[in-house]
């Protein structure tokens, strides 16, 4: 872990969406990995940082954070050892992604057990006490001569990664008849609470559990009661309800609905459904795939405008196959195909996707969406629905520094986490 003392760092010459807007000119201080002052790059002279970052005009967003994604280059959460993660996290790094969770679909217990403890092994090497992340390697020491002068290399302080913040249960309490890409023979159903005391959990004070279940299922609203008691966040998702068991559910603390629209009953004029309820519900918000083959992009925008940008979150749901092109790859014990960034199945299902967060906040910028919609839709809505939106998820004075910058092709050039370069093209 890096033990030197907190230096000061400049990003200067820099476009900054702000969460209400656009800055066109601007500098970002950062000062012990937070958020400490945002200035005209015309007045920044009294800033003396110890280091200077000049990004040309590029544009800083806030880091994405991805609540529902099973893995990447290669790797499936289900399988991973702590390292496997890790590579999971360098390259969503890579992608601007700065926190994650990794997303278990259902499955034996002991894939569960082995999913969390590497879950947790990891975790344990984040310093999350002081909200920010551990190092793999120490800092090196900057010369003095080039404290003014320094560019993205010279200051990458070790290897950073994307940081995990939990764990994310898709299923097992869900409905089979909206199955998507999951395996049946392991749905479950809730008769007592040890039924979920037998999901292993992460031990650590900070860790995020969410669950995304069927409100229908046999003790579906029991479930959601419980589940919010021991403080995990509820989503509704692979569902059937009915609108009355929505409004139950609604009560019972369940107030998000996981990739809106995918694995739901279809609206229809005479029985709204899910997606009905939850596109006239404000106490509801939703997070989708925009990958413009789960959801057409007009019916985006369709959900953009009748939810709002406030309500609504970007997902990946991305498999271990995003990263690698297309080919046929073994996950979740079958085969499954991507061609041209389409996921299929053996049954000819969807299955999960193979884009990244960047790709979806691509898409929703061409599609007309603001910029500072989009970073709320890629960061500051997940990090609201995760909790955690008081110390990250936008770009604010005394929040953590976790950004990424873009050029004009968007491309991701850089990428900060809690104060640090975790990714640079240069």
């Amino acid at each position: 872990m890096n033990d030197q003392p907190a230096r000061s760092l400049v990003l200067r010459n820099l476009r900054v969406v702000l969460p209400e807007r656009t800055a066109e000119l601007a500098s970002v201080l950062i000062e012990d990995g937070r958020i400490a002052r945002i200035v005209d790059s015309s007045s920044d002279e009294a800033v003396k940082p110890d280091s200077v970052i000049d990004l040309h005009g590029r544009t800083l967003f806030p880091g994405f954070i991805d609540v529902h994604i099973h893995g990447a280059v290669g790797v499936d959460a289900m399988e991973a050892g702590a390292d496997d993660l890790c590579r999971v996290s360098e390259f969503l790094a890579s992608a601007g992604v700065t926190a994650w969770l990794p997303t278990l679909v259902p499955a034996r217990q002991a894939q569960y057990e082995s999913a969390v403890r590497a879950i947790s092994d990891l975790m344990g090497q984040q310093d999350w006490e002081r909200g920010r992340p551990a190092l793999t390697t120490s800092a090196p020491d900057l010369p003095s001569k080039d404290r003014n002068s320094l560019n993205a290399n010279e200051l990458q302080a070790g290897r950073l990664r994307s940081q995990l913040f939990g764990v994310h249960y898709e299923g097992p309490f869900v409905n089979s008849e909206q199955c998507g890409a999951l395996h049946r023979e392991h749905f479950r159903t809730f008769k007592n609470i040890t039924d979920v005391d037998a999901l292993p959990t992460i031990n650590h004070k900070s860790a995020i559990h969410m669950m995304t279940l069927a409100p229908e299922i046999d003790g579906g609203i029991d479930l959601i009661k419980e589940l919010k008691k021991r403080n995990w966040i509820v989503s509704i998702g692979h569902t059937r309800a009915t609108t009355d068991i929505l409004d139950q559910a609604l009560a019972a603390g369940a107030r998000h609905m996981t990739h809106f629209m995918n694995a739901m009953t279809p609206l229809h004029h005479r029985a709204p459904g899910p997606v009905g309820w939850g596109l006239l519900r404000d106490e509801i918000t939703c997070d989708v795939i925009a990958d413009g083959v789960h959801i057409d992009p007009a019916i985006l925008k369709l959900i953009v405008r009748n939810k709002s940008p406030e309500r609504i979150s970007l997902i990946s749901d991305a498999i271990a196959a995003a990263g690698l092109g297309d080919g046929v790859y073994e996950i979740w014990g079958e085969k499954i195909s991507v061609n041209q960034g389409r996921t299929k199945n053996a049954r000819g299902s969807i299955a999960g996707s193979v884009i990244t967060m960047l790709d979806a906040v691509r898409l929703m910028l061409s599609l007309g969406v603001a910029e500072s919609d989009v970073a709320r839709m890629a960061s500051l809505n997940p990090a609201r629905l995760l909790g955690i939106d008081h110390d990250c998820g936008s770009i604010e004075e005394g929040k953590r520094a976790d950004l990424v910058a873009l050029d004009e092709a968007r491309n991701v050039r850089h990428t900060i986490v809690g104060g640090k370069i975790a990714y640079s093209e240069e």
